[in-house]
């Protein structure tokens, strides 16, 4: 199942993208981002309540209140980042670089978590990396 939610979670990656470019034009990208982020923070909360989820908020541990801060920060780097960067660039060659974020996650999944890297998942980091020099490259 998880497959699922991660092509679902890539298609409507794409789309941001799409719908993204064609909403910076012309428009600061910090009030885009800000703007997209105001209308997930609404989005998500309504799903929470209305799925009955925010009592879980009691049971968060210090620990998981430091790192998922920490992960909102990151996320508005990127966001922010990413926003500015379809301002300039072509979202074909952006969106390929942001996609870059796999590769570095695996880099980083190795040396700060353990996580094993075998051949194949090698491999993949490397066609990730050459795939994403070719076409961000003019």
């Amino acid at each position: 199942m998880w497959l699922v939610y991660a092509l679902l979670s890539a298609l409507f990656a794409a789309l941001t993208a799409i719908f993204a470019k064609l909403g910076v034009a012309n428009v600061n990208s910090n009030l885009a981002t800000g703007i997209r982020t105001v209308v997930i923070l609404i989005m998500i909360w309504c799903i929470i309540m209305a799925r009955g989820e925010a009592k879980g908020i009691s049971t968060l541990s210090r620990q998981n209140i430091i790192f998922l801060v920490i992960s909102g920060i990151a996320t508005g780097l990127s966001w922010l980042f990413y926003f500015k960067a379809l301002h300039l660039g072509n979202v074909s060659q952006v969106a390929a670089v942001d996609k870059l974020s796999v590769a570095l996650t695996i880099i980083i999944a190795v040396i700060f978590l353990g996580e094993p890297l075998s051949l194949k998942t090698l491999a993949g980091a490397s066609l990730i990396i050459i795939g994403t020099v070719l076409l961000a490259w003019k």
